[in-house]
């Protein structure tokens, strides 16, 4: 094992993401991610953490160079331990004047980009020798894929962004059944709407529809999501595997 678990994240340069990686940091992980495009805030992270921080401008939807990257990760750190499926793009508008390519897009970033990434990221976890090959390993290696209330509860104008977001969450329940011998937990987060670049398209009356309903009376932001990431991929979730769990505000 190395001396710092590795985790690895996808979309890593802003909003949640970067919030992600910034914690994850700050508890002792190394961290590896990659997004389309880096940010100034990423790349001060990485200055000051040259030794435990690799960012990379990849894209989601290049399942080679995703493949590639990640095993580079793996061996530069010895183990992965952590897999955070974070990369998401959102085109609001109602079903029925979407263009075939705003549909393509949410399909192979949120769905396949997210699929291929989990993958590479398991053929990295199962490569490492189990604990034991009579008890069940321990399950300290995780697997968390970010999904949204919006697969749930749905909301008008974002039916196809819904509809990625709820095959992750069948993805990971099926998964935790798949991985659970070999030590492995998957579990999903379904954040609110957040104030990041994600929901920036959306128009200013409905966020503030969405504030009003929220038990709260706000928006989320990336760092109230973090505190339950971190319990997903931490010891004391060692006993919780095929869970979504809501982190909305009381919406």
């Amino acid at each position: 094992m190395p001396s710092a678990p590795l985790t690895l994240i996808s979309g890593g340069s802003r909003g949640l993401g970067l919030a992600l990686v910034e914690h994850l940091l700050a508890r002792g992980d190394a961290v590896a991610t990659f997004s389309r495009s880096g940010s100034a805030a990423l790349a001060a992270l990485a200055k000051a953490h040259p030794q435990r921080l690799v960012a990379e401008p990849l894209d989601i939807t290049d399942s080679a160079a995703i493949g590639r990257f990640i095993a580079g990760a793996a061996d530069r750190f010895g183990r992965l331990d952590h897999c955070i499926a974070n990369a998401a793009i959102a085109h609001e508008g109602v079903l029925a004047t979407m263009r075939d390519d705003e549909i393509d897009s949410m399909l192979a970033v949120n769905l396949r980009g997210a699929i291929v990434f989990i993958r590479e990221c398991v053929r990295q976890m199962l490569a490492a020798p189990a604990a034991s090959e009579v008890a069940p390993a321990p399950a300290d290696r995780s697997i968390t894929v970010v999904s949204s209330v919006v697969a749930e509860n749905g909301s008008p104008g974002l039916a196809v962004y819904a509809a990625t977001k709820a095959a992750l969450e069948g993805l990971a329940r099926s998964l935790a059944r798949e991985l659970g011998p070999r030590g492995i937990r998957v579990n999903a987060i379904a954040p609110g709407f957040l104030e990041t670049d994600l929901s920036s398209t959306l128009p200013a009356e409905q966020r503030a529809r969405i504030a009003r309903r929220t038990a709260l009376g706000r928006l989320g932001r990336p760092e109230d999501v973090v505190g339950a990431v971190d319990f997903l991929t931490g010891k004391a979730a060692g006993f919780s595997t095929g869970h979504v769990l809501k982190v909305d505000g009381g919406g």
